[in-house]
């Protein structure tokens, strides 16, 4: 049923222009506020927990608000699929390049992240133009083989190289310097393996694979910032967030790009997925060892 449904639908779909496609979207929004809420529990759940000070008024127009954005995603999602070079870079535009520049100056590899948060997928398939070294990207495979190896591949047409987590170390292996994409918001498989902190009004583990790639192989690390223009165009804003890892205390840099994230979100909330059940980790009953240990055991080994 996979392969009807990309070569019949979903990939004649994407053929079309976005003004087109938008048409298409406004239906879905209608449809995800009535009919087919799709994880509305989850999504409502998540934004009442991280704006509780927020009135029941209020908590709707953000809802509200992230299934406009969530319905535009999807449509964009699907003219990844083909949408053309010339059309992606007209619609990303880079708006501090210069910093490009000095990283490339710098001779290292460089790790640029951020979260799911405005549209992610363009800035994935766009990242080996925009970059001026080897693009890598890291994820872990679809359980359907079908979906996993095509959008792997679409995602690859301009010359970015997806890696399996599993096989991290190989992108810094490499002779010349390389650009490693990391969305580094998704609930880790591990809580007692996460880096505990305060994220959006509540405790939250974290993905704490930046700060550990950053001090093992000594990369630069950079936050990139999606900005909305308007529908169908985004502005990407880079920030070094250092060239020395190894000079930073313990934790500094995780929660560095996770507070820039949680400052997007608060500029622009209906832009994030709220749909990611982020929050479904229980916190360690001993949390406080479990910080002093993981603390212990990086420093021991990166210092």
């Amino acid at each position: 049923m996979s392969a009807p449904l990309y070569y019949f639908v979903v990939y004649p779909l994407s053929l079309l222009p976005l003004w087109i496609l938008y048409r298409i979207s406004d239906l879905l929004f209608l449809l995800f506020m009535s009919i087919l809420p799709y994880r509305k529990k989850v999504v409502v759940a998540n934004i009442q927990r991280s704006f509780p000070e927020l009135s029941a008024r209020d908590h709707a127009v953000l809802v509200r608000g992230f299934y406009r954005h969530f319905s535009d995603l999807l449509i964009e999602s699907i003219k990844n699929l083909s949408i053309s070079e010339e059309e992606l870079l007209r619609r990303m535009k880079v708006v501090n390049p210069e910093i490009l520049q000095e990283l490339q100056k710098s001779g290292k590899s460089t790790l640029f992240v951020s979260g799911h948060f405005n549209n992610w997928e363009w800035f994935i398939t766009a990242q080996a133009l925009l970059v001026p070294f080897d693009s890598y990207g890291i994820g872990m495979p679809l359980s359907n083989g079908f979906w996993d190896k095509k959008l792997t591949e679409r995602r690859q047409r301009f010359g970015l190289q997806v890696v399996n987590a599993q096989n991290y170390k190989t992108m810094f292996k490499q002779e010349k310097p390389a650009s490693v994409l990391v969305l580094s918001d998704q609930a880790p498989p591990d809580s007692r393996k996460s880096y505990w902190m305060e994220f959006l009004q509540q405790p939250t583990p974290i993905l704490f694979g930046v700060e550990q790639m950053a001090n093992e192989f000594d990369l630069n690390v950079v936050y990139f910032q999606l900005n909305k223009v308007k529908r169908g165009s985004y502005e990407i804003e880079f920030q070094l967030l250092t060239s020395e890892p190894r000079s930073l205390s313990y934790g500094k840099l995780t929660e560095q790009h996770v507070q820039l994230l949680e400052q997007s979100i608060l500029d622009q909330p209906c832009h994030w997925l709220w749909s990611h059940k982020r929050w479904k980790r229980e916190i360690p009953t001993d949390l406080d060892a479990l910080k002093v240990a993981q603390k212990s055991k990086f420093e021991e080994k990166y210092r």
